[in-house]
């Protein structure tokens, strides 16, 4: 199935030909339901075991990894998992959960609606791997996730002999290296991917954390692979800072907009007016920023210029301890180590006062696309994975399919509510939730932004009704909010309810408490305008109604709403009410075209983003297979003999040969990774500007795999011929060779990140807004227009 990889090419071809056929998304997952039944019958017989028996019965399941699951070896494993889970959690999975487990160990991704026990299901998956002797990742999409998983499913994991262990940002290198030997390790998908970061730049092969990639089980499968697709992270190395942002912030204070910059209709790009540069070279002393000499400056001005007039705290990024933390637009919440690029970080910390941090200088970088492309097999789950099941398909040759709730649904999901403005949007949600609050049920509402958050948040207080407030500035506690976002009279408001891992339960404690609460209605989530794509709003209305429970949701949104606003022409509605209202079912459509538009831009920029990265990637693995060489085995002495074959002879007399080959090892992992460095910087470079060659009636992209060749082709022969001059002039004696004294020290520091790729929009938006203002200012200056 879709996931696995070298089990047969009549397998291979099965999976095509399906792929074909069938729509993305219309995997038939029921068909599995007789290994279901048939784990039924295994309950009893399993149930006797002791707790040594169990695990004895689980050993029988071991087999070949590679040798495909059989029918009657998938309903023993659900039949185990069931058993341990019952002594372990006082929980007997649903067949439904059964129905996910099979889906993923046949190489599915699996939507499963919220509450449906998505991380008990993954657990049972990724034991019954474990069981066939596979190396099993859980990626998830935060620290508090993968501990808390790790921590919870431990008993049930050790009830079936299989070892569990968990990565977060916290963890210290040995302790990284003792939880990925285990069967099963629990990481967040940024942490596995800085540990590929620093592997890669290991001197010492005992060095190494990570074992060769062999299945990963991905949780919030879209926010994962779709979401945070077009994010790199990044291992950076420390370079001098060299200039002072405080500055230019101070001089970018100085401006007006109108007058001194201009923003374009979206938002994305700021541009200094004829009066702005006047303005600031005044500022500046009197300099010509329009010379060779001031060019730097003026790329710092403009990085100001950008983080003054374009970003927004609290809603683009939090000030917290003293440093500016991202959020991420995605999640509502702070995106743990992300960072702008290209010193725009600096400048938002000068514009805050901050003490600036250095950019570094990028040592490799690797996109989620990539990372989980190294895995033998893929699976994963999400409560929203159908909608995106095509993305799947195209960027991981990944097959979805939907498993039914275990009780059917009876949330109700009233239609939106438009109204003019969003002035008139936020008194009707603060209406509507004074009504509901009023009976004591509870409410959930959804934001799009911790800025807004807050706004209701005081609106509410002002109104006399009291709320939490669960936005990024509180991510630590938020479990415990969350829970009791279903008790009588509670209200909870949140800037995304993606990835909490946290079920809301109707009531507080006790039968007498639920029902109280369910007979009012249950839980009502009220979304303050549509997110950025639909799956985002169904996450969010996915909280009420879980397991059958009784619930509603509904979506205020405005015509001033950001979604509408930057993805399609003003709506000039036709009926509106005296509270501001839109009757115009046309209006209402264009809301959800506007919602259509932004998923298809940020398609869009993924198939953009891995089509510059896609060879990027080829050429990191040729490196990556040579530098295995060189630190494992002898290649490094043979190229350096070869080149320098009078000084490695004497040096081999005088240091000894051990040591001549450990300083050539040592010489050529330098270069090799510094070359690679350089040239990953050159790329970056060609890409900025390669959008440019249009005008030249050149295909960028084409122009851009065709300089990446072109620079690649001589890549090793440079890193070679650097190390044997190197080699040459070293001082190798029978302590090691000096290689401060070489000149090829390593940075002093190193730190890992993610990199916003597109802060302003991708390269070719920014280049069409580029050509757009430059004809509209010539029709100005034409007369063409007002």
């Amino acid at each position: 199935m879709a996931g696995e990889r070298g089990n047969g090419w009549l397998r291979g071809i099965g999976d095509r030909v399906r792929r074909i056929i069938e729509r993305p998304g219309s995997a038939d997952l029921l068909r599995y339901r007789p290994v279901v039944d048939a784990a039924g019958e295994f309950e009893d017989e399993f149930r006797e075991l002791s707790p040594q028996g169990l695990i004895e019965a689980a050993g029988k399941v071991r087999a070949e990894p590679d040798r495909p699951f059989e029918a009657e070896e998938l309903a023993r494993i659900c039949a185990l998992g069931r058993e341990a889970a019952r002594r372990a959690l006082d929980e007997r999975p649903f067949d439904t959960q059964l129905l996910g487990v099979v889906g993923l160990l046949r190489g599915y991704v699996v939507e499963m609606a919220t509450g449906e026990g998505k991380t008990l299901a993954g657990a049972l998956a990724a034991a019954g791997f474990a069981l066939r002797g596979r190396k099993v990742h859980v990626v998830s999409v935060n620290d508090y996730l993968a501990r808390r998983d790790a921590e919870w499913m431990g008993e049930l994991y050790a009830l079936l002999g299989v070892t569990v262990g968990f990565v977060d940002q916290h963890t210290e290198p040995d302790r990284r290296r003792e939880a990925y030997a285990c069967d099963v390790t629990y990481v967040p998908v940024s942490e596995v991917g800085f540990d590929v970061l620093r592997d890669r730049m290991c001197t010492d092969a005992a060095e190494i954390v990570l074992p060769d990639p062999d299945v990963v089980i991905v949780d919030e499968a879209d926010s994962v692979l779709i979401d945070e697709a077009t994010v790199p992270l990044v291992l950076a190395g420390s370079i001098d800072h060299g200039h002072d942002d405080i500055d230019v912030a101070h001089v970018v204070r100085e401006l007006v907009e109108s007058v001194h910059y201009e923003a374009d209709g979206d938002r994305r790009n700021v541009f200094l007016t004829d009066a702005g540069i006047d303005h600031v070279q005044e500022l500046l002393g009197d300099v010509d920023l329009y010379t060779v000499e001031q060019a730097d400056q003026l790329t710092r001005i403009q990085l100001a210029l950008h983080a003054h007039a374009l970003l927004h705290r609290d809603v683009d990024y939090l000030v917290r301890n003293g440093k500016v933390e991202l959020i991420n637009a995605a999640r509502g919440r702070v995106a743990r180590l992300q960072r702008w690029p290209d010193g725009l970080h600096a400048a938002v910390e000068a514009k805050e006062g901050l003490d600036t941090t250095p950019t570094g200088t990028i040592l490799d970088s690797i996109l989620v696309q990539a990372l989980i492309g190294r895995y033998r097999t893929v699976c994963g789950m999400s409560g929203t994975a159908v909608a995106v099941a095509d993305q799947f398909a195209e960027f991981y040759q990944l097959e979805t399919g939907a498993i039914p709730t275990n009780v059917p649904c009876i949330r109700t999901d009233e239609p939106d509510r438009l109204y003019v403005t969003e002035d008139a949007k936020f008194d009707a949600i603060v209406e509507y939730v004074r009504s509901v609050h009023e009976q004591g049920r509870p409410v959930l509402l959804g934001t799009a932004s911790v800025a807004e958050s807050e706004r209701i948040a005081r609106t509410l207080v002002d109104a006399e009704i009291g709320g939490v407030v669960l936005n990024a500035k509180n991510d630590a506690e938020e479990a415990g909010i969350i829970s009791r976002a279903g008790e009588f009279g509670r209200v909870t408001i949140s800037t995304q309810m993606a990835g909490r891992g946290t079920d809301i339960r109707l009531g507080a404690v006790g039968e007498q408490d639920y029902e109280r609460v369910a007979e009012l209605g249950g839980l009502c989530v009220v979304g303050a305008g549509r997110y950025h794509t639909g799956r985002l709003d169904d996450q969010l209305r996915g909280r009420a109604g879980r397991q059958g429970d009784p619930g509603s949701s509904v979506f205020f949104t405005s015509l001033e709403d950001e979604v509408l606003v930057n993805h399609v022409r003003p709506v000039q509605p036709r009926a509106v009410d005296e509270d501001g209202q839109v009757r115009d079912a046309d209006a209402q459509r264009t809301m959800d075209h506007a919602q259509r538009v932004a998923e298809g831009e940020h398609l869009a920029m993924h198939r953009n983003t891995w089509r510059y990265h896609h060879l990027i990637t080829i050429q990191r693995d040729e490196v990556l297979r040579h530098r295995g060489e060189v630190l494992r085995n002898d290649l490094a002495a043979e190229r350096i003999r070869e080149r320098c074959p009078e000084r490695y002879e004497s040096s081999e007399a005088e240091a000894g040969a051990a040591v001549t080959a450990e300083a050539a090892r040592l010489i050529v992992l330098h270069h090799l990774d510094r070359r690679w460095s350089e040239h990953l910087s050159h790329l970056a470079d060609v890409r900025e500007g390669i959008h440019l060659r249009a005008l030249g009636r050149e295909t960028p992209i084409d122009e851009f795999h065709r300089i990446a060749v072109e620079e690649f082709g001589t890549f090793l022969a440079t890193v070679y011929d650097r190390a044997a001059d190197t080699f040459d002039h070293a001082e190798i004696t029978a302590d090691g060779v000096d290689l401060e004294a070489a000149g090829i020290e390593g940075p002093s520091a190193t730190w890992t990140y993610l990199i916003n790729d597109n802060p302003f929009g991708s390269h070719e938006q920014r280049f069409a807004d580029y050509v757009g203002g430059k004809a509209r200012q010539a029709a100005i200056e034409l007369g063409l227009r007002d």
